[in-house]
């Protein structure tokens, strides 16, 4: 096993580290904005950071002198992401001279010292005496940090100042590796009327950086992006005068055609954490339980759903991001979970439906029980009937959802039940079923083409 020790000798501009403000999307990444102190001198010179994200997108950092821009000209910026590793390392000492120490049989110690010939498949030296040595085990040591290897991502920029001292630098680029979720935690009562919810939000950071007591903003909404499938690249020039955008509670506010969550403390984000923050909660929430049957599915289940109402009647009435929904309920000794479903992007004063499995004492089957066809007037009858049952000790309410064919013109020519037409092809039945009891709805339609 071959351990390799190198001494890097850097020349970096003294840097002060303001707290950034990191936007996190839905959609695996974020907006960085941050603000950097450089000594300058007068003329031209290299400034550059190194503690930027490593899943960078290059082509988007965007600087800006805050004071003294029209006195600083920004000439060129270059991204540099050759990072060290041992084989890199070793590569570029091809041709140089390096050390090797190894054990020998009798407990000492030898040091070989010559000139690296090759790497791959193996290191190959020839010492000072002529002697090629193929894949020596040992400690190798080599004298410095070639030139081109970078320990971090970095930055760097070329900058003309007219004027000499500490200049502040605003700093944006977007970063994949960021992505944030909502969660919700609700309970439900004992007569399953209202719910206690809890909304968490899960922030993840794999972007290769560290964000020390940062403004946190999460944005909620379908954000398009173009993506790309080049590789990182050294940057063009960019222009002196260009712009940059300027309690564990979030702040919600309409932007653009999304909504951002402003967390009201800044916090810290660390590389490879997930961290959870409350987003908000209620309490005694309205729900209305429904059990609903498609006509379609033919398999006998009657779905159990959620009903609620996201307004502020309802002591709700936030846009609520898109996430999953677990619900529990007590059970005399414990919370249980009884159920989870996703909700998508919920404007304020929308319906919110939350399915949660199959009811286990009300079923119901559908049977197509005859069928006319008449080729000479080009229409068909059908009767249909649908048998429910409750073997629960309580009434219930079923609602029956039947689609019905889409692509001709349809008629109810009698029902044994009413319905409601909601669509151009779904009907809707309310129906409900006494305790330890069986109904049977029948109804027949009329297809025209």
């Amino acid at each position: 096993m071959r351990k390799i020790f190198f001494i890097a000798f850097l020349l970096v501009c003294p840097i002060l580290v303001y707290s950034a403000s990191v936007t996190v999307y839905n959609d695996d990444f974020a907006l960085v904005r941050d603000v950097k102190e450089f000594e300058l001198n007068r003329g031209a010179q290299k400034i550059e950071i190194s503690d930027v994200a490593s899943k960078i997108d290059p082509t988007s950092v965007l600087p800006k002198f805050v004071s003294d821009a029209d006195k600083i000209s920004i000439l060129e910026q270059n991204y540099d992401y050759d990072l060290v590793n041992s084989n890199k390392l070793l590569q570029k000492y091809i041709g140089k001279e390096i050390t090797v120490e190894r054990q020998l049989p009798n407990s000492k110690k030898e040091q070989l010292t010559g000139t690296l010939l090759a790497v791959n498949g193996g290191i190959i030296i020839r010492t000072n005496n002529e002697k090629i040595i193929i894949n020596p085990e040992g400690e190798i040591s080599l004298s410095g940090l070639p030139e081109g290897l970078m320990l971090k991502p970095t930055i760097s920029w070329l900058v003309d100042s007219k004027v000499s001292g500490k200049k502040s630098m605003e700093l944006s680029y977007k970063t994949s590796g960021f992505s944030w979720n909502a969660d919700y935690v609700a309970v439900l009562d004992k007569n399953d009327k209202n719910i206690d919810l809890n909304a968490w939000v899960t922030i993840n950071n794999i972007s290769g950086a560290t964000y020390k007591d940062a403004d946190l903003k999460l944005v909620a909404g379908d954000v398009n992006t173009v993506k790309r499938n080049s590789s990182p690249r050294m940057l063009m020039a960019v222009n002196k005068a260009a712009a940059v955008s300027d309690e564990a509670s979030f702040e919600e506010q309409s932007f653009f055609e999304y909504h951002i969550y402003n967390l009201s403390r800044k916090t810290t984000l660390k590389d490879n954490e997930k961290k959870q923050i409350e987003l908000t909660s209620a309490q005694k929430v309205p729900v209305e339980k429904k059990y609903i049957f498609n006509g379609s599915k033919y398999n006998g289940k009657v779905e159990v759903v959620l009903v609620l109402k996201n307004n502020k009647e309802s002591n709700l009435g936030i846009p609520l991001p898109k996430g999953k929904v677990r619900v529990f309920k007590n059970d005399g000794r414990a919370l249980e979970f009884v159920g989870e479903d996703k909700i998508e992007h919920t404007p304020e004063k929308a319906d919110i439906s939350l399915s949660l499995g199959n009811a286990f004492d009300v079923t119901a089957e559908k049977m197509t029980v005859n069928v006319v066809r008449n080729n000479n007037s080009k229409n068909m009858e059908e009767s249909i009937e649908f048998k429910v049952k409750n073997s629960k000790d309580v009434p219930v309410k079923v609602e029956i959802v039947e689609n019905l064919n889409a692509y001709s013109s349809w008629k109810i020519i009698s029902s044994s039940e009413k319905y409601i037409k909601k669509n151009s092809n779904t009907i809707i039945f309310n129906i409900e079923i006494p305790a330890k009891a069986e109904k049977k709805i029948e109804y027949k339609v009329k297809y025209s083409w």
